[in-house]
Parts: C-alpha cells; sequence; structure tokens
C-alpha cells in the first residue's frame, strides 16, 4: 500500500512557526484525532541521545516537542514523555536539551524509562524478545519524535533507530555487542519496531546534522517537519533528502523486507520534496558496509578495510566516556595503561576487538572520534 508522508516546510524554532508547520502536517495525515483518542496515554519518544543544548541539533528540538504535545492534548490524550539516553540519566538530558521545562510548563510527566520488563514478541522476524522501558510498556500508545541526523553505523538516524532509547540504559550496548554486523543490528532494530508499532512520526528537520554524527557533526539547515505513519517511509524521506539511495540503509531495507512499511511507494503530501534535497549533504554515500563480518579471514580483512573509529589527540580531554560505553568485554578502547588515564593521554583502539558498533563515536563529548577508511579500504573501494 501506498505510504503518506507529510512534507511541510518550517523555517526556524520559532514556537507559532512549528505549531503552524507541525498542525499542518499532522492535518495532511488525517489530524491528530486519527492516531489518539481522548483518555488514551500516550507516551511522546523524543530523540534524547544525550544532554545536549538545543542549538546542537543533537536531540529533539523543545518547540517541536511543544508543538506535538499541544496538538494531541487537543485531542484528548493524556501524555508522558521518556527516553534511554546514551550516557547520563534521562532527567538530566531532557533539561539540558530543553524538553524538560516545555514538558513541565505543558504538564507532562517523565515515564519510567530506569526500569522494564522482559516483552515477548512472536511474529518477530529476527528478533522475538526485548526489554523495553516501563514507560513504553504502561502506555497505550507511542508517538515518536525523531531528529534527523547522520549515523556511523546506520548512515542515517531518524523514525526507525529512534525506538532504540526504549531498549533500558546500558542493555543498549549488549545489543550492539551481540549484533555487530550493521545488518543484524538493522533487523533488530526494525523487529523492534514491530514491537512497538509507535502509531505516529513527526520528524525534527528544521535542523539536521550531517557529517560526524549523531553528536558531533554540524548542523545543517534542512527547514522541514516531517510526519508519517509509516517509518521506512519517513527514513526513506530523509535519504532521499541528503541526496543518499535509501537502499543503503540498512533500516529501510529491512524494514521493507519486513513488512515495516515501504520505501518504494510513498506518496509526499505537502510541499514538494525536491526543494528540499541537499546534494552536499554530509553523508556516508559509499557502497562499502560500515561493518565486516566475523566469520574466517573477512574478519582479518574487517581490520584493515572497513571504516573503523579514529581518536584525534588534538581534541580527546580524556574524559574515558568512549571507555566507558565500549560494549566489548575485553574492551575495544581502553587507557594505554592499566587502572585509567595517564597524563591526560587519549585512550587507544584495539581494531582486533573492535566490532565497529561506534558507539565511542556516537558518544563522544568532545567530537574527538571520527569514522575514518583505512588505506586498504580505500584501495579495495575506490
Amino acid at each position: 500500500m501506498t505510504s503518506r508522508v507529510a512534507l511541510v516546510r518550517c523555517g526556524s524554532y520559532d514556537e507559532a512557526e512549528v505549531q503552524e508547520a507541525v498542525d499542518r502536517a499532522l492535518a495532511l495525515l488525517g489530524g491528530a484525532g486519527s492516531f489518539v483518542r481522548s483518555g488514551e496515554r500516550i507516551l511522546l519518544k523524543p530523540n534524547l541521545l544525550v544532554g545536549a543544548a538545543p542549538s546542537d541539533a543533537v536531540t529533539t528540538h523543545p518547540a517541536v516537542f511543544a508543538a506535538v504535545t499541544r496538538a494531541l492534548k487537543d485531542a484528548g490524550a493524556t501524555l508522558s514523555y521518556g527516553d534511554s539516553p546514551g550516557f547520563g540519566s534521562t532527567a538530566g538530558a531532557a533539561k539540558k536539551a530543553g524538553i524538560a521545562e516545555v514538558a513541565e510548563r505543558l504538564g507532562i510527566e517523565l515515564a519510567d524509562f530506569s526500569d522494564g520488563r522482559q516483552v515477548s514478541f512472536k511474529d518477530g522476524r529476527f528478533i522475538k524478545q526485548f526489554f523495553l522501558a516501563n514507560g513504553v510498556l504502561d502506555a497505550d500508545g507511542v508517538v515518536s519524535l525523531p531528529k534527523f541526523k547522520t549515523h556511523g553505523l546506520t548512515r542515517i538516524t531518524g523514525a526507525v533507530k529512534n525506538q532504540f532509547g526504549c531498549v533500558v540504559g546500558m542493555r543498549k550496548g549488549e545489543w550492539h555487542a551481540r549484533m555487530p554486523d550493521v545488518d543484524r543490528f538493522c533487523q533488530m532494530l526494525v523487529d523492534l519496531n514491530r514491537a512497538i508499532a509507535p502509531r505516529l512520526f513527526v520528524c525534527d528537520a528544521v535542523v539536521a546534522m550531517e557529517g560526524n554524527g549523531p553528536r558531533s557533526g554540524d548542523p545543517r539547515q534542512v527547514g522541514a517537519i516531517i510526519a508519517s505513519e509509516d517509518p521506512v517511509a519517513l527514513d526513506a524521506t530523509l535519504a532521499r533528502i541528503a541526496a543518499l539511495d535509501p537502499g543503503l540503509v540498512g533500516t529501510v531495507r529491512y524494514g521493507e523486507e519486513f513488512g515495516l512499511g515501504t520505501a518504494s511507494d510513498v506518496e509526499i503530501v505537502g510541499d514538494a520534496l525536491e526543494a528540499f534535497v541537499l546534494a552536499d549533504f554530509k553523508v556516508n554515500r559509499s557502497p562499502a558496509k560500515t561493518t565486516g563480518s566475523d566469520k574466517g579471514p573477512v574478519k582479518l580483512i574487517r581490520r584493515f578495510a572497513v571504516p573503523r573509529p579514529v581518536i584525534r589527540p588534538e581534541r580527546c580531554t580524556a574524559c574515558g566516556t568512549c571507555v566507558s560505553v565500549c560494549p566489548v568485554d575485553p574492551k575495544a578502547v581502553d587507557w594505554a595503561t592499566p587502572g585509567g588515564a595517564s597524563a591526560k593521554r587519549p585512550p587507544r583502539h584495539d581494531y582486533s576487538r573492535c566490532i565497529r558498533c561506534y558507539c565511542c563515536q556516537e558518544m563522544c563529548p568532545e567530537g574527538a572520534i571520527e569514522v575514518e577508511v583505512p588505506p586498504l579500504g580505500r584501495l579495495i573501494h575506490r
């Protein structure tokens, strides 16, 4: 079936302008009342990767959060919100991102994302059990508020990947360790979305992030609010805006294969897609995989040919975040000397252990870790 994606121009984060854009996007999809009923408990799931200022383009902007909140409250929904950051607490991240202030002003409670419980998903194509936050499981439905950004592992992060924050705390690192290959990781994300089944996705693409995302890239004006019931169609639209082949995005490819949504039969309603395409958007367009296989001699090739995280010493403050979030045991990035930092020297990567999950690059607060293609990889894929 054809999936509709509402694409609406929004040039700034002025609250009145954002509200008008969100209201128009929802109207194009049938109105807020098409997604929630009066009295239902609805969880709003913004992107709160870490505590960062709204101007950094790391998290869902509070103006977008506020606009969707008002629209759903007007439809009669009882709202809560939450996310499980990659580092730090939900409350702390929400405060720094400006979401907590909006939530308090509009009377939205913080849901429980500290604890969770195991749930079965018998219809999973790849994964049949997830440990999800209580805030997700206690709600009648979920409305997802992703941020349009680049990502070292999945190329872009948008609607599908936003639900990874429904997995509690360090259990996200366990998934990276269990699914070191990008294809398997994306298949897991697709099943996660099928299990949670968010009713609506409203993407903050007013200012996106390009380059070294999802935390340390550069803000890039796109000027759009994008909404859909179909996360695959929405992410395919993000890829097309970035002039990226949607087939290179694993969450799109497997999302279509697993029946989560469609990338090939999309109707854009609202403003014309062509007006938003950015041919010079900084994103990984190489057909080469971002991870390698664990099997046989290919494992050796992965070490010397697959893109890898690299620490830039001149920017590293030796804070140790990369060591803390590395999900493998023994650590693939660790201090050069046992016991911790030594004379503020940067940690070091052991690429024979590195699974290319890019958690270190994703969470580095200084933007000191970048994804780099080794010389052999450049030779193979040039």
